[in-house]
């Protein structure tokens, strides 16, 4: 695995170099290790955290009904415009009761020092099913293709949008882990001029709207050592987006498919990265 971390940045070093819109581009090596106190500890301190601010709602479209939490920014000033945060969840979390899709990464936003600093809308909705189907295409590349209900979520967004005019719509963001990263990028595909900016953790790609993806920005994160979704996945996305000179790829060389969030829940990395993006 070291070996394919090591060809693939050699690789990419050498299409900078002879790639002129690239440049902009960022990969991100990381070595970070988690150990058992670690992963307990972090999760502890977000599952701790009490959700009564994620407002319980449901979404209904047809036959598809969607549970979702919602939660809107802290001191609201009159004539300000805030973010809409869509956090995903992963397939552990599938169900309908309400609750069990605030992972730890969706509760960041609960976080005092994040609630305070990045006031935002955060959508957090629960699918019954998954929401993001895998399949292998032409190339032998594992895909992902999104469900029914993760494209109501566009519907969702809409009437949200409408409820509350203070969201900017041009500061529409989408997050998501594991199956949730990859309904992220499902949802920036099929919707690219909708959202500004998108964070996928250990998702299996959808590469399904390229072109249209070639200036969006977009934060890769995976662990070097995932044996469940393949770090080659997003290996091949960033290839295939090698004009993008928003994106960036980080690789955390000793994490794997259960740990790869931890270091981002104690952090604002993730909420300050998005702030920064427009469309």
């Amino acid at each position: 695995m070291q070996k394919q971390i090591f060809t693939f940045v050699l690789i990419t070093f050498f299409f900078f170099l002879t790639t002129e819109y690239s440049f902009a581009q960022k990969i991100e090596t990381r070595t970070d290790q988690v150990d058992t106190a670690t992963f307990a500890h972090n999760r502890k301190i977000l599952n701790n955290l009490n959700t009564d601010l994620f407002l319980k709602k449901i979404f209904s479209k047809g036959d598809i009904q969607i549970p979702y939490r919602f939660l809107t920014p802290k001191n609201k000033t009159k004539g300000q415009k805030y973010p809409l945060v869509i956090t995903f969840h992963n397939s552990t979390r599938i169900g309908t009761d309400n609750e069990n899709q605030l992972e730890p990464l969706a509760r960041i936003w609960l976080k005092d020092e994040i609630y305070s600093k990045y006031p935002c809308y955060v959508i957090a909705p629960q699918f019954s099913k998954r929401s993001s189907d895998y399949e292998s295409n032409h190339e032998n590349i594992l895909i992902s293709k999104p469900s029914d209900e993760a494209v109501a979520i566009l519907e969702l967004i809409k009437k949200i949008g409408k409820e509350y005019p203070d969201i900017d719509k041009n500061r529409m963001y989408l997050a998501g882990y594991s199956m949730g990263a990859s309904t992220a990028q499902n949802l920036m595909s099929l919707d690219p001029d909708r959202f500004a900016a998108e964070v996928s953790i250990a998702a299996v790609p959808d590469l399904s709207n390229l072109k249209k993806l070639s200036r969006k920005n977009i934060w890769l994160i995976h662990g070097a050592k995932d044996n469940e979704n393949p770090y080659a996945g997003s290996v091949e996305l960033f290839n295939k987006l090698s004009s993008d000179p928003n994106l960036i790829f980080t690789t955390f060389t000793n994490l794997n498919h259960n740990n790869i969030t931890i270091p981002f829940l104690l952090t604002e990395e993730i909420p300050k990265w998005l702030f920064e993006k427009h469309q």
